[in-house]
């Protein structure tokens, strides 16, 4: 919890901005900011995978002189 200040204090600011209580925006702010860390890294690896695969099919092509590749 003590982790989540920022998700409390922004979702709990943006409520109270609707005129609510702040309860329910400070709940759904530590939520989201605990979703954003557990996927921020799954979205990254997948990013660098995709990358170097990437990189390395186009490498190999370029070798094996593969004419469906060029120009991509």
């Amino acid at each position: 919890m003590a982790s989540n200040w920022l998700g409390l204090l922004v979702g709990a600011a943006l409520d109270r901005e609707d005129g609510g209580s702040g309860v329910m925006g400070a709940i759904e702010g530590t939520v989201i900011e605990g979703a954003v860390k557990l996927v921020t890294p799954l979205v990254v690896t997948f990013a660098i995978g995709w990358a170097v695969q990437y990189g390395l099919r186009r490498g190999l092509h370029a070798i094996t002189g593969d004419e469906a590749y060029q120009g991509r």
